[in-house]
């Protein structure tokens, strides 16, 4: 991606963000709304929780807090009808959709002895599914972006496909369902390039420090890095045009590309300089 093919702003543009209400998504949410950015905060947290900190309206507020306008909508993106509903509601609110972001995602690291069915179900459901239904019901408002000249955006938070046998044995549903979200940038790339539509991926090169990595055992937060380092890296992806598709980023490159070598300041611990790395980064 070259740096003379960046727009300067997300001001007037609206995101429908999955998995909004804390996190990466939220991060991602708050980037945009610096810029001046419309964002329909799409997930299921109503009622605060003490284990998993974050809802539809707490990110609302913190969106408006950064300059923003906010929709919260209380969606299960495994539901049909409340996808669909929910950008009825956006257009209705904002005009129309500009930037689709890809980011709910469900997560076991289980083999699959301990992976019942029901689980199977919950991840593949969230993360491809999900993923695919969020674009489809998304589609004819970024093909309408597209025709008025606001670059659109499909960005899914999902890993390059990396075909290696280590990256599946341990959790091959999770796999399975993580790396069905980058098959859809794949095809979803090649398929709507004739409408003028970007669509890409992006993945950290570490383990980020969210409310759901700390629910998993064993993992010492302290040697993660924050959410900010995928929120600034997917801004770049998202001002870049539309043209610029099919790629599946990794953070830390894609900053470097642009000129951003000091991540200091995305380190949970200052001066960490062994982190936890990610899946699926060969």
């Amino acid at each position: 991606m070259s740096t003379a093919d960046q727009i300067t702003s997300l001001k007037g543009k609206t995101l429908f963000i999955t998995g909004a209400s804390r996190g990466i998504g939220l991060a991602i949410a708050k980037r945009a709304a610096a810029d001046g950015a419309n964002i329909v905060i799409v997930a299921k947290t109503t009622d605060p929780n003490p284990k998993l900190p974050g809802t539809i309206y707490s990110a609302a507020k913190e969106v408006e807090a950064m300059g923003g306008q906010a929709l919260p909508l209380a969606v299960n993106i495994r539901d049909d009808e409340a996808v669909f509903a929910a950008v009825t509601q956006a257009v209705a609110a904002f005009g129309g959709i500009d930037i689709l972001v890809n980011n709910a995602s469900a997560i076991s690291l289980t083999n699959t002895e301990a992976t019942p069915m029901k689980r199977f179900d919950l991840m593949n459901g969230i993360n491809a599914r999900g993923t695919y239904l969020c674009t489809m019901a998304c589609l004819s408002e970024l093909k309408k972006s597209a025709a008025a000249g606001r670059n659109p955006q499909v960005l899914t938070m999902s890993p390059p496909l990396s075909m290696k046998t280590h990256w599946f044995q341990s959790h091959t549903a999770y796999s399975m369902a993580k790396y069905g979200m980058s098959m859809c940038t794949l095809g979803h790339a090649g398929e709507f390039k004739r409408y003028g539509i970007g669509v890409n991926s992006l993945w950290p090169r570490t383990a980020i420090a969210t409310a759901a990595m700390q629910m998993i055992p064993g993992v010492d937060v302290a040697l993660c890095r924050k959410p900010e380092i995928l929120s600034d890296a997917a801004w770049l992806i998202l001002t870049s045009v539309a043209s610029n598709t099919g790629n599946f980023y990794i953070d830390d490159t894609l900053l470097a590309a642009h000129g951003i070598t000091d991540l200091e300041k995305y380190s949970v611990t200052p001066g960490t300089k062994s982190f936890i790395p990610d899946f699926f980064v060969d």
